[in-house]
């Protein structure tokens, strides 16, 4: 899960090198942490927060395959 996010990330943002994901899990959760930019802010999370939106729903897609819940936090 961590790796699609991370892949999903370095395609949106101008500095692909500063795109940091964390994953935690605790019980049936599992919490992954973006960090970008804070000029590439703005790109990862979209207009009205669509692509956030997206990003979250295929990660909870992921998860259902394990039978967990997932949860996307973006970082500054």
């Amino acid at each position: 899960m961590e790796q699609l996010v991370t892949y999903i990330a370095t395609s949106l943002v101008d500095s692909p090198d500063q795109v940091r994901t964390t994953t935690t899990e605790e019980d049936d959760t599992v919490t992954v942490e973006l960090s970008v930019a804070q000029e590439d802010l703005g790109k990862v999370i979209g207009k009205q927060g669509r692509t956030a939106r997206a990003m979250r729903s295929l990660l909870a897609a992921t998860a259902s395959k394990t039978d967990k819940k997932s949860r996307l936090d973006i970082v500054e």
